[in-house]
């Protein structure tokens, strides 16, 4: 039973760093500058979950990466900046916010369901603890 509880804290971890990720790309819709502070647009970032199998089954969710998506950057037409090129043009980074939310919101759904599965895990072993009292 302790198993359930491990795995719905693998699920509340893998969805607590996808938020994380999530709100960073939100945060760095707009950042064209390392910190640094050169010209370095930011490139949206995701997180690949897997299934971990300690003992070859699949017990719980860990997060096996966090990929930067390399050229996820789109062009504005921003001709005062001091980057633009020649026709006035500059990259900056390909985020949707409206995809991002939807994400979010999903990450949240999930983490709320790991909580309700801990929950519920602990009920039951509260219960058993008290039929062996």
């Amino acid at each position: 039973m302790y198993g359930s509880l491990d795995i719905s804290t693998s699920g509340m971890i893998a969805q607590r760093t996808r938020m994380a990720v999530i709100a960073s790309n939100i945060a760095n819709v707009n950042t064209l500058e390392n910190a640094k502070g050169e010209y370095d647009p930011y490139l949206r970032r995701s997180v690949m979950l897997s299934a971990d199998s300690g003992d070859g089954q699949g017990l719980g969710v860990r997060v096996s990466d966090i990929q930067i998506e390399e050229g996820a950057l789109r062009q504005a037409y921003r001709p005062s900046h001091p980057h633009a090129d020649a026709n006035g043009y500059i990259n900056v980074p390909d985020i949707d916010t409206t995809s991002e939310w939807v994400n979010g919101l999903e990450a949240s759904r999930a983490y709320e369901a790991n909580v309700v599965a801990a929950e519920a895990t602990k009920s039951m072993l509260a219960q058993a603890l008290r039929l062996l009292a």
